[in-house]
Parts: C-alpha cells; sequence; structure tokens
C-alpha cells in the first residue's frame, strides 16, 4: 500500500473541510481506498491529509492532479495557506 501524504496551513477548518468535501479531484476515480484527517493539537490552522492508494503510480497521478488542478486555485482550495508539503509513503513489510 502507498500513502500521499498532504499537510500544509489552512486559513479556518470549516471551509477547508468543505472543499475537500467536494472531491475536486474524484478520489475513489483516483483509486484512493482511505483517507485519515488529522490536526495538530496545538494548532488548529494546519491539516495532515493521509489518502492511501494501491500503487505508487496512483499516488504520483493523483499529486500530478492535485499540484495542477486543486493548489492553484483559489476556488478549488479556498482555506490553504501556504504552499503544501507533500510525499509519497510505502508501508513498510
Amino acid at each position: 500500500m502507498f500513502t500521499l501524504q498532504i499537510e500544509h496551513g489552512i486559513k479556518d477548518f470549516d471551509l477547508w473541510k468543505t472543499a475537500f468535501d467536494r472531491d475536486p479531484v474524484n478520489r475513489a476515480a483516483s483509486g484512493v481506498t482511505a483517507h485519515r484527517i488529522s490536526r495538530p493539537v496545538d494548532d488548529p490552522r494546519y491539516v495532515v491529509v493521509e489518502l492511501d492508494l494501491g500503487s505508487r503510480e496512483q499516488a504520483e497521478a493523483l499529486l500530478a492532479s492535485l499540484q495542477q488542478n486543486v493548489w492553484n486555485s483559489p476556488v478549488a482550495a479556498p482555506a490553504l495557506q501556504g504552499a503544501p508539503k507533500a510525499r509519497i509513503l510505502e508501508s513498510a513489510p
């Protein structure tokens, strides 16, 4: 399993969550099998999102879609604060 881990600052969690729930990249069609949203206990204006996928190629394609179609769009990502950090993780055996 591979996980696309994304973290970034946000202006407002409710606004961010509404945009996330609109699912502008169609997570299911992109191969996402599960997701987790976490927030640091000491920073309510920061989120960590983990998106589980079956292959590295799916994770890379989803990351490219987010970079091209979501993170550069104030309409698709109205609560984004600063540049997201992203990495692809592989589950250890």
